[in-house]
């Protein structure tokens, strides 16, 4: 089961911490991704990293704005996002697929799906 938190209001240029915890296995083995899907829009890819080598692919609309991150003991996925526009509005998840995944960040190609968490950035 992916769970994802911590999601909620926020004025534009401010900061939210999401956080993707996994329970009945371990995030290690998995490339994870979190993605988002706006009213009418399709879903897309915005923070990536992979099982391997943990490296991280980043959309261009969120590049050097957020930030993905594992923590192993407690068995998350983070996306620190600041900066936020509210163009970042959205429903977003958090997804994995068991090993590496190439390309990274591609929506079809991640099979086991959390159940999102609303990110509203408002004045």
């Amino acid at each position: 089961q992916l769970v994802e938190s911590g999601g909620g209001l926020v004025q534009p240029g401010g900061s939210l911490r999401l956080s993707c915890a996994a329970s009945g296995f371990t995030l290690d083995y998995y490339s994870i991704g979190w993605f988002r899907q706006a009213p009418g829009k399709e879903r897309e890819g915005v923070a990536c990293i992979s099982s391997s080598d943990s490296s991280t692919y980043y959309a261009s609309s969120v590049k050097g704005r957020f930030t993905i991150s594992r923590d192993g003991a407690k068995n998350t996925v983070s996306l620190q996002m600041n900066s936020l526009k509210p163009e970042d509005t959205a429903l977003y998840y958090c997804a994995v697929h068991r090993g590496s995944v190439q390309p990274m960040c591609v929506t079809n190609l991640y099979y086991y799906w959390g159940q999102g968490t609303q990110v509203t950035v408002s004045s």
